[in-house]
């Protein structure tokens, strides 16, 4: 009888070993996890939780700006998200973008060889002056979170372009609160 069940036994021993986990591949390479000092895997991260940092998850001279491999391009991470929304005639950051805010800073620290414009930007509404100066004060708020995670002055640069350059050109509270932001944009250092 033990005969019998022994081809059962080892189809279900090849079945619950099919349904372990695999080994990581190598472009699946895992970092320390810069806030929590576990690993994630390299360019991707769950809302929330940080993203890998430094070289030893990508290799030196690695292209974060233009890879597709880089956590900057993958839509699947955090970092993906570069546009900080605010409310109507303010630059006070809102809680809801401060953790994104805090893995960008996370991120620039780690990679010296990065930089980041902060470009302002405000809705239609008040003088060009205005609104140059209110896009200019979101983007150094942006900029001040930013240099609390450890990222350089000098890796930084704050241009704001007031209400010139629209995402949306409705006249309405829909596409003025498209165009209250703060986006980032990423550069490879000397460029």
């Amino acid at each position: 009888m033990l005969k019998a069940r022994l081809p059962l036994i080892l189809l279900m021993m090849l079945v619950l070993a099919a349904c372990t986990a695999p080994a990581p591949r190598p472009d699946e390479a895992t970092a320390p996890d810069a806030a929590a000092g576990g690993e994630a895997a390299a360019g991707q991260a769950a809302e929330g939780e940080s993203v890998p940092l430094g070289e030893e998850a990508f290799g030196p001279g690695f292209d974060f700006v233009n890879d597709p491999k880089s956590p900057l391009n993958d839509p699947q991470s955090p970092l993906a998200r570069r546009i900080i929304h605010f409310d109507f005639d303010s630059d006070k950051v809102r809680d809801e973008y401060l953790d994104l805010i805090a893995q960008h800073g996370q991120f620039l620290a780690a990679h010296p060889g990065l930089r980041m414009r902060l470009e302002g930007h405000a809705d239609e509404r008040g003088s060009r002056e205005y609104n140059v100066a209110l896009g200019e004060r979101r983007a150094r708020a942006v900029a001040k979170l930013v240099e609390l995670q450890g990222a350089r002055p000098e890796q930084i640069e704050v241009v704001s372009y007031g209400e010139e350059l629209p995402i949306a050109f409705g006249h309405d509270e829909s596409a003025w609160a498209q165009n209250r932001r703060v986006e980032i944009v990423y550069e490879a250092a000397g460029k």
